[in-house]
């Protein structure tokens, strides 16, 4: 068994590793010394060690029992520090720690000529411990504290090139945006607390993890009194906001696309494996919650499927290879979500698992393209599949795994994802397996497009050269610049395309292979007590959805190849559409003039200003009136005579004995 302390390192190594950097290799070897790579590539490399001997302890024990630790003390409510170790924890730790090594590795070929090299990996230390801490964290404030270093550390990152305004601008919006899920989360938090007699009653703590959980049957049955069904269904609404904005759920989807603003290492991290799987993660570990209310699951789902096939419309227009795979992320964070709204627990956490690895892989492959040619931009790229093959190659499986090919990671959540939805019944199952049908067309469109206009054709050349992503100058042939990525770039691609091919079929086999059991992954992580049915493979559905992705493949190719023809054709249609999609169904306008404009700047900008200058300020004044006044007042008496002094010596101590006398 593993003792409490190694399990404390896995988040404490990159704890460490944080404070090295940004104490000792910054100030004593410079901003772009190595040191700073080998040494979080060391942390994680333990933290990814100790977190497989975690989850081998979890599979052959059983959820691990471990103490907590007080943390102070409020009102008679113990604050605890402690951690939970059951398989939920276990498969995160893996998932975060292995794809958080696999991008810093990557990273120092990336970022080596970056100036801001030691900050960078300064940042990524910090983002990484915190998102760590968060999975094991089994209190509902340590776990917000760590939530909230996991929004910092994005907003750091997001911003890494603050000297750009759209990457400052992205930061910003990425904070604001989520912070509007993370005010929900809060109330949840407070809300929780303010039932901590309640609690109290039945010896439970409010605030730690299990024991919210726990409590759900008594609060449904009564024992627990003042929350009842009607506030279960806001608890699990207030969580759920919090989820919705770290996991860009419609409408707190408009950050992460900008978000791309930030280095491609960032992306691939933040966007794959980490920040946005925590929103997952959150209802994932809350579920019991969200199952207590009818009402909160019917949300998620739709919620989960709308968002699926809304941002991957969008994806469809988008020329930014790195917005390309934004708007796919937030398509399958949807998947996920839908998948929880209708109780397919299972499934859900099995796609967050296979998709870290497969979207990772398609974002690396993304940076090696910009890392080539100089521009995230598809329409200056085109033929790259000779000149680099291996890039080539591993996006390919990243691609097939991300539109559900068989036999690749993605087809097999998926499947069980699309078969739940369709053994289901009433109208919830029903929306959610159409809906997301449709999200695999939309999925086989954009994720095809996006190969044939970077990997096809003959390359387009005359795109901008940038320096770290920014678009500096113009040159007419880039052919002599275009070569293939350095090993220290290829080699991570290389593990993440083969957790690709075989991360589903061995996390979850339908026989048995290897002596891992018939649907061992989603009978791991299915929660205790759970009465999760795990469905076979429905092979006609299989099929089917493979059929019409080879039919998709197909007619995509021959529409690319046919653009100009098409575009005649259709020309209005396709304009307006375009359009549309391009300005993001003009969301972000009315969030930009609405939100950001009107709401944060004039109203509660103004409002500030108006109790800055009209109150502090009269206070101010006030008080600086009444010490002048005063002063003037005593300056009266200081006229430098010693019989003025004497006199009012005198006449002081007279009224004082007269004041004694009268009423003392």
């Amino acid at each position: 068994m593993i003792p409490e302390t190694g399990i404390w390192l896995i988040f404490f190594l990159p704890v460490m590793g944080f404070f090295a950097i940004a104490l000792l290799v910054r100030p004593f070897w410079g901003g772009q010394s190595r040191l700073s790579s080998l040494i979080l590539v060391i942390a994680l490399s333990g933290s990814f060690v100790l977190s497989l001997w975690t989850l081998v302890c979890v599979i052959q024990e059983g959820p691990l029992t471990l103490p907590d630790h007080l943390w102070m003390t409020l009102g008679g409510l113990e604050f605890k520090v402690g951690m939970i170790v059951d398989s939920l924890t276990a498969i995160m730790l893996v998932v975060v720690s292995s794809v958080s090594l696999a991008i810093q590795i990557y990273s120092h070929g990336y970022m080596k000529d970056d100036p801001g090299y030691v900050r960078y990996y300064t940042f990524m230390a910090l983002f990484s411990s915190a998102m760590l801490g968060l999975v094991i964290a089994s209190n509902i404030i340590q776990m917000f504290v760590m939530w909230e270093l996991v929004g910092l550390g994005s907003f750091l990152l997001i911003g890494f090139w603050f000297n750009k305004p759209t990457a400052a601008a992205a930061a910003k919006k990425a904070f604001l945006v989520t912070r509007i899920g993370d005010f929900g989360f809060l109330l949840a938090i407070l809300y929780l607390f303010s039932h901590r007699e309640a609690f109290a009653g039945q010896g439970l703590n409010p605030l730690d993890i299990r024991d919210i959980n726990s409590a759900i049957p008594m609060i449904k049955d009564g024992i627990i009194l003042g929350i009842g069904s009607l506030g279960l269904t806001w608890l699990g609404l207030g969580i759920f906001a919090g989820a919705a904005g770290k996991s860009a759920q419609f409408p707190l989807h408009v950050w992460l696309p900008d978000a791309m603003e930030g280095p491609t290492p960032v992306s691939a991290l933040i966007h794959a494996a980490t920040m946005v799987a925590a929103g997952v993660f959150l209802i994932a570990r809350f579920f019991p919650v969200f199952q207590s209310s009818d009402t909160t699951m019917t949300i998620l789902a739709i919620i989960g499927s709308f968002t699926a096939i809304f941002a991957a419309t969008m994806g469809i227009v988008n020329n930014d290879i790195k917005r390309v795979l934004a708007y796919s992320t937030i398509s399958q964070l949807g998947f996920m979500v839908a998948a929880l709204g209708i109780g397919a627990y299972g499934p859900a956490i099995f796609h967050l698992f296979n998709h870290a690895f497969f979207k990772a892989l398609l974002f690396l492959g993304a940076g090696n393209v910009n890392h080539a040619t100089g521009t995230f931009d598809m329409r200056y790229m085109g033929g790259l599949r000779k000149i680099m093959p291996l890039t080539y190659t591993c996006m390919v499986i990243g691609a097939l795994s991300l539109i559900g090919m068989f036999p690749l990671a993605g087809f097999w959540s998926k499947d069980e994802i699309l078969g739940y939805a369709w053994h289901g019944h009433g109208f919830v199952n029903g929306w959610v397996f159409w809906t997301l049908m449709l999200g695999v067309i939309l999925t086989t469109v954009y994720t095809t497009r996006m190969m044939l206009m970077t990997f096809h054709g003959k390359y387009r050349g005359t795109a901008p050269v940038n320096h770290h992503e920014e678009k500096t100058q113009l040159k007419s042939d880039l052919n002599h610049h275009l070569k293939e990525s350095p090993l220290v770039m290829l080699a991570p691609m290389g593990l993440l395309a083969v957790a690709a091919i075989f991360s589903g079929y061995m996390a979850n086999p339908q026989q048995e292979l290897l002596g891992i059991p018939v649907h061992w992954f989603s009978e791991f992580v299915a929660p205790l007590g759970s009465h999760e049915h795990v469905l076979p493979l429905n092979k006609g559905l299989a099929l089917v959805t493979m059929t019409l992705i080879v039919i998709l493949l197909g007619l995509v190719s021959l529409f690319y190849s046919k653009i100009r023809t098409c575009e005649t054709r259709f020309q209005g249609v396709i304009m307006v559409s375009r359009q549309v999609l391009t300005e993001r169904y003009y969301i972000d306008r009315v969030f930009e003039r609405g939100l950001v404009i009107r709401l944060f700047y004039r109203f509660i900008g103004g409002l500030l200003e108006w109790i800055d200058q009209q109150l502090i300020d009269a206070v101010v004044d006030v008080l600086g009136w009444i010490s002048r006044s005063v002063g003037l007042v005593i300056s009266r008496f200081q006229t430098g005579q010693a019989q003025a002094y004497g006199m009012t010596v005198v006449l002081g101590a007279f009224a004082i004995l007269v004041a004694y006398l009268m009423w003392g």
